[in-house]
């Protein structure tokens, strides 16, 4: 007698992580804030190459990166992200600028991107990216509008920019 058990069917395959990252619109002058990102935690290994692979290319090969040092965890000097070296700087946070994110494009621009705590709520983190971005809603309450339709990271290659100020939008 030979005795069969059943298969499970099989499992699709786990969706992307999303990286939920807002960019400011462009616009003909620079901005103090270029965006406001979301991260899932405080685990910079993590987080950090899953953000830099949604950037646009337009904002270039990111060589640099430039984190509050008590917001994250401990991370090594240097990391490799789509195929390149992205050297990481860990500095105090200043009172004028909340916790940032500064990445860096030798030669091509700064962008300057602000974290949203990984434990706040939807709520709060609309609030907050309506603040950085001044980012109001058509609605008469000038209710801000959802902060993150978050996208799926995936690979990207080496990118080329064209300097501050202009990259489209990722909505």
């Amino acid at each position: 007698m030979i005795t069969t058990v059943p298969t499970a069917p099989p499992t699709p395959s786990l969706p992307l992580p999303l990286v939920r990252l807002r960019l400011a619109p462009h616009g003909a002058l620079p901005r103090r804030i270029d965006g406001v990102w979301w991260p899932h935690s405080r685990d910079l290994l993590t987080q950090l190459p899953k953000m830099l692979a949604a950037l646009p290319s337009a904002w270039g090969d990111i060589t640099g990166v430039t984190v509050d040092a008590a917001a994250w965890s401990a991370a090594p000097g240097r990391m490799f992200v789509a195929n390149q070296v992205v050297r990481l700087h860990r500095a105090p946070a200043s009172p004028h600028a909340p916790d940032r994110v500064v990445l860096l494009s030798p030669g091509l621009g700064r962008w300057d991107l602000q974290v949203i705590p990984p434990d706040a709520t939807q709520a709060a983190a609309a609030l907050l990216t309506a603040a950085a971005l001044d980012d109001r809603g058509p609605g008469a309450g000038g209710e801000a509008r959802p902060p993150f339709p978050t996208a799926a990271a995936g690979p990207r290659g080496r990118v080329r920019s064209a300097g501050r100020g202009t990259r489209a939008p990722r909505w």
